[in-house]
């Protein structure tokens, strides 16, 4: 049966060329299939169709693959290479039944009769374009058909040719199949059974659910239980009629809810990648697989990303999108919801949010009917847990409002499981960067507008590198089952109650995704030379000094990991320091004795961003490192208890997260010794001598703590010697105190402008039971305050403690 159609897809060969475009995922392929070049490669693909079969050969021709057209010889049996689950529809009659079952039963029964047979079997999907379709559309019954006529492939083919997506599958072992089950026609129809559900999936996963028509949605919404009683419940209180109550729910759903269009996908596809081009060297995506996989297992997908840059809203879903998956539905600050680019956004599928919920009981309603309206229907969602972008380059604490109504919408019912995958998002250039310290240190956010689209596009440049580290994902039904085992009997209540466990739940929830979001950390040139180049004093090194820090950084990661989910950038570090060069991070001088990389004063601000963006990677390290430098010598013992003692607060600021500790501790103290940064001396260690090369590289490091202990410094000395304090008053104090240890000691970092990190440190104390509040609700001093507070003071530089000690002491 396959002949006629093999011989028609020859013909169909070349005049397809020209008409058909493919983006082909997983990239790269091979890498990716890991196939076994000794044992034939069979593949499997879903609808019998000429132009698929013509523009899988052309695909496995370009990517060095077998032909699917050729024929496998077995013996001699001649078995053909593609099997189709299903015949296209017909004009007229009935569909005939392809020869799957019985190319099935051959493929079998072939491994029966040679025992050193092992055929791999291959699943391929051909999908001409990415609309999802919409729901009770004609369109369903023609041109977006799962197995369109002749007459509907041709128009298919003609409309979106150039749309097309070939995503090719893990291949499955044959051999592997018939050790477990019986070889007959039963097996048989298993197989095509689950191969069949396999490629519904995976059209499900490319284009996303049917979109409903968007005037049905907001009616059906308007007529939920939920949203029926918040009309009431406005009308009640604004003493308005049960119509206008419900004119302004239908206002807030234009006002909130996306307008999903593959027409904006397709053109800003080709924008973005124009535009990506511009800005970047080049995109690196790590991880991607999980995607599939939890696609592939029928999940509901949140992505969690972190928040640096208003470009992160494109670039992410540019990348789902080039994973071959549906873009998700975003969350956007109403802030965005300007002409022209609010109308955009919307159209590839923004759903816009308010700042703030507060007071608003008619908009909160709405809002979560809507958002859970999304999750039942199956479409993937993206929000930003940390609800704005981070202006100091470290990850906020963490809004739980959006994780809250997830949860709650999976409460509601929602029949598949949910897993939230956080998203390491990094650059070499954030294009908002130079307002954030300005912000920080006072001035008003400005507010987004057309003008300020134009004034960033006039500046367009090479940007070096965008990076997107997926996460390890976070099973939803999983976490509450470990949180709250009997989570799925407020399911019964949902509508009318929120759990009394919810908040704390959704609290954990919250710091775990922002612990896996750290954990995929992407290191670059840039983060790293950043972090060098500022722990010195003139903000310079030699090209050989940095070359050395630079090396023993990266062999710090390698041996030493944080965590593995942590990616390493390529190339060698000569590059890295080129690349600095050319993107004019980094300034370069010449002398006699050869180059000096240095930053100038604007520059050692700004870079002090892309620094803090992995400071928690180098954290404990430069404790270490820190403790050594400050004493003449410690026991391994002694190291672990002051990184112990420091971990609670490290952990609620920098969400810092280690599966093992100890031992981690012992392979960065190794790593220290490895490198000549530090010397034993009987049971203990002590720092490299200062005439040693090592000893300065230690200085290096300890500086990447210097920041975080001296704001620690700060607190608990004001903790100690000055309590009761109101919470107001020693965030005050605090932020006053750092402003002048900043002045005086020359610091230049975004951090002390910060004010919420000191309100995240008292959160922290409080948490840790280093303070408690008082009747007054005043905070006061514990016992076990001393200790911690004398552990940091011992960690500081002699010059910085004695500042911090003679201001404190001048409060009195």
């Amino acid at each position: 049966m396959l002949k006629p159609m093999t011989w028609l897809a020859k013909v169909l060969y070349w005049p397809l060329k020209p008409l058909v475009r493919c983006k082909i995922v997983p990239e790269p392929v091979a890498e990716n299939l890991a196939l076994d070049p000794k044992q034939p490669v069979f593949y499997i693909s879903r609808t019998a169709s000429a132009s698929d079969l013509a523009t899988l050969a052309r695909i496995c021709h370009k990517l060095g693959l077998p032909d699917p057209m050729e024929p496998v010889l077995i013996g001699n049996q001649s078995l053909s290479r593609i099997i189709f689950l299903e015949q296209p529809r017909v004009l007229w009659g009935s569909r005939a039944s392809t020869d799957a079952l019985q190319q099935g039963l051959a493929l079998l029964q072939a491994h029966l009769q040679d025992p050193h047979f092992s055929a791999q079997l291959l699943p391929v999907s051909v999908l001409w374009g990415r609309a999802p379709g919409k729901e009770n559309s004609v369109k369903s019954m023609l041109g977006e058909s799962e197995s369109p006529s002749w007459l509907a492939k041709l128009f298919i083919v003609l409309i979106s040719g150039r749309h097309t997506l070939v995503r090719f599958s893990k291949a499955v072992s044959v051999r592997q199949i018939i050790e477990n089950s019986t070889v007959n026609e039963e097996t048989a129809h298993k197989l095509l059974r689950v191969a069949r559900f396999h490629f519904y999936r995976q059209r499900l996963a490319a284009t996303g659910p049917k979109l409903p028509n968007r005037a049905a949605l907001f009616n059906s919404l308007l007529a939920s239980d939920v949203l029926k009683k918040a009309i009431e419940d406005e009308a009640k209180s604004k003493k308005i009629s049960i119509k206008e109550a419900r004119a302004e729910a239908l206002k807030l759903l234009e006002e909130i809810a996306a307008d999903y269009r593959e027409s904006t996908l397709r053109v800003g596809d080709r924008f973005l990648g124009w535009l990506w081009k511009k800005l970047y060297s080049g995109l690196k995506i790590n991880n991607g697989q999980v995607l599939t996989d939890l696609v592939q297992k029928g999940h509901e997908i949140v992505y969690v990303p972190c928040h640096r840059s208003h470009m992160d809203y494109l670039l992410l879903s540019y990348v789902i999108y080039h994973q071959g998956l549906a873009p998700p539905h975003i969350a956007a600050g109403i802030n965005l919801n300007f002409w022209p680019v609010g109308t955009f956004f919307r159209r590839g599928g923004a759903f816009f949010i308010r700042r703030s919920f507060s007071g608003d009981k008619l908009y909160s309603a709405v809002f979560r009917e809507y958002l859970s309206k999304l999750f039942s229907k199956g479409y993937p969602v993206k929000y930003y847990s940390e609800g704005g972008r981070s202006r100091t380059g470290r990850l906020l604490q963490p809004k739980t409002g959006m994780l809250a109504m997830t949860v709650q919408a999976l409460l509601r019912g929602i029949d598949r499981p949910i897993s939230l995958v956080p998203v390491y998002l990094g650059y070499e250039h954030v294009m908002e960067v130079n307002t954030y310290l300005t912000e920080l240190k006072g001035s008003s956010k400005k507010k987004e507008s057309i003008g300020g689209v134009f004034s960033a596009v006039r500046k367009l440049r090479d940007y070096g590198y965008g990076y997107v580290n997926f996460g390890q994902p976070i099973s939803l039904n999983s976490f509450l089952t470990q949180q709250v085992p009997d989570w799925r009997a407020a399911a019964e209540t949902a509508d009318t109650q929120k759990p009394v466990w919810l908040n704390p739940t959704v609290a954990t929830l919250s710091t775990v995704i922002m612990q896996r979001i750290n954990q995929a950390a992407a290191l670059n040139s840039i983060n790293l030379i950043a972090t060098c180049l500022l722990a010195t004093r003139q903000h310079s090194l030699t090209r050989q000094e940095l070359t050395t820090q630079l090396e023993f950084y990266r062999n710090l990661q390698h041996y030493a990991p944080y965590h593995s989910g942590v990616t390493l950038p390529e190339g060698s570090v000569s590059q890295w320091i080129d690349h600095a060069i050319r993107l004019k991070k980094v300034e370069v001088s010449q002398d006699s004795f050869g180059q000096i990389i240095q930053l100038t004063p604007e520059n050692a601000i700004l870079l002090s961003y892309y620094r803090n963006n992995v400071c928690h990677l180098f954290m404990l390290p430069a404790i270490l490192a820190t403790a050594l430098l400050q004493h003449s010598e410690l026991s391994k013992v002694q190291l672990i208890n002051i990184c112990q003692l420091l971990q609670p607060l490290l952990q609620h600021e920098l969400f810092l997260q280690l599966d093992q500790f100890n031992a981690y501790i012992e392979q960065v103290l190794a790593q220290l010794q490895q490198h000549q940064l530090v010397e034993t001396k009987g049971q203990s260690l002590q720092a490299a001598s200062v005439q040693q090369v090592g000893h300065f590289m230690l200085e290096l490091l300890a500086f990447n703590a210097q920041d975080v202990l001296q704001r620690y410094a700060v607190v608990l000395n004001l903790l100690q010697l000055h309590s009761p304090l109101t919470r107001a008053e020693l965030e005050q104090q605090s932020h006053e105190l750092a402003q002048r240890l900043s002045t005086l000691h020359g610091i230049s970092s975004p951090e002390y402008h910060d004010k919420q990190l000191f309100a995240t440190l008292i959160n922290a104390l409080r948490e840790a039971g280093y303070c408690h509040s008082n009747e007054q609700n005043e905070l006061e001093a514990t016992a076990i305050l001393l200790p911690l507070q004398q552990t940091v003071n011992g960690l500081l530089r002699a010059d910085v403690l004695q500042t911090v000690l003679s201001i404190v002491k001048k409060k009195d």
